[in-house]
């Protein structure tokens, strides 16, 4: 049985941030979301819940804004940086969730959830590093945390779904074989988020966390797609190198002009997601492990496919709009 609770949510017009501000309010809690300025008319939030605009990037405002000096159980941030880029990155996923911790912390807030990601447990990029750097603050920050490292989200495997509508191949990286991921729902992921509040078994913990098995590779992914599509798969396989000479052109250009090189720290990304498995990475062996990596959640990734062909759901792609 679920306690109810006043919970502030911070990131709450993002896909999972709107999904755990449904939950909650569905759960009863009072809930009040947080947004940008604004944003407050656009947030399509459930008309129970408080909406509040505040500047996650300036202390004062989320204190006089956000916070107002009034009383929280606990506050959950599914805020994160848009492009990844150094900058933005750390901007967000660290200096912001600094302020948001600092606001917490003056109003005595006793539970600080986090949605954190999988990825982070082998940083090589900027976004990576801003949000272990946040993670350690937040464990030796005396509140009471959940971090919540999910693996793959359905709307980041979305992006190539109108690509093979209008009957062009599925792309994959190398043979499509190079990354396995077992992908969470936004309503499974909202669900475990609200379900922090109430298992101590996920208190002052880091939680990885993936959707229903099995893991899939990219070239699994695509022959689902064209299964619900009730089509042959094909695919278009693109080397990797093709992305490191794109890295290292960008980089060189970068040298001279930020935008070339925040465009080069993109096409990282995309080489990080492209050769590393969203899975629980197992350092003894120096392997990612699927079988180490926790289920959660009924959604499948081939049920999502359907519903979206179907058009019974949207998925707001953004920056998941590559391969378009």
């Amino acid at each position: 049985m679920s306690t109810m609770r006043r919970v502030l949510c911070v990131g709450a017009t993002g896909t999972i941030g709107r999904a755990t501000v449904r939950r909650l309010a569905a759960r009863g809690h009072q809930v009040v979301a947080l947004v940008r300025p604004g944003r407050a008319s656009r947030a399509d939030l459930p008309a129970e819940v408080t909406v509040r605009e505040a500047d996650v990037g300036d202390p004062a405002s989320l204190r006089q804004h956000g916070v107002a000096g009034e009383s929280f159980d606990a506050v959950i941030s599914c805020l994160a940086s848009r492009t990844g880029a150094p900058r933005d990155a750390w901007a967000i996923d660290h200096a912001a969730h600094q302020h948001l911790l600092g606001a917490a912390l003056a109003a005595g807030v006793p539970h600080f959830v986090l949605l954190s990601a999988i990825c982070v447990q082998r940083p090589r990029l900027a976004f990576q590093h801003a949000k272990l750097a946040f993670e350690a603050e937040l464990m030796t920050s005396g509140i009471r945390y959940s971090i919540v490292r999910p693996t793959a989200y359905f709307k980041s495997l979305s992006g190539q779904v109108e690509r093979v509508r209008r009957g062009k191949p599925f792309l994959v990286f190398g043979d499509g074989r190079l990354t396995r991921c077992t992908p969470i729902s936004d309503d499974d992921l909202a669900t475990y988020l609200a379900d922090c509040l109430d298992d101590p078994a996920r208190w002052d913990r880091v939680l990885p966390i993936g959707g229903p098995g099995p893991a899939l590779t990219p070239r699994e992914q695509g022959e689902a797609l064209f299964a619900a599509l009730g089509r042959p798969a094909r695919f278009r396989q693109v080397p990797v190198a093709f992305l490191d000479g794109i890295i290292a052109v960008l980089s060189a250009v970068g040298r001279v002009l930020p935008a070339a090189a925040d465009k080069a720290e993109l096409a990282r990304i995309g080489r990080y997601y492209a050769t590393e498995s969203m899975l629980v990475w197992d350092a003894t062996r120096g392997a990612y492990d699927a079988s180490q990596t926790p289920a959660f959640g009924r959604d499948t990734l081939q049920d999502h496919y359907a519903r979206l062909l179907r058009g019974e759901t949207v998925t707001m792609l953004g920056d998941h709009a590559v391969f378009s």
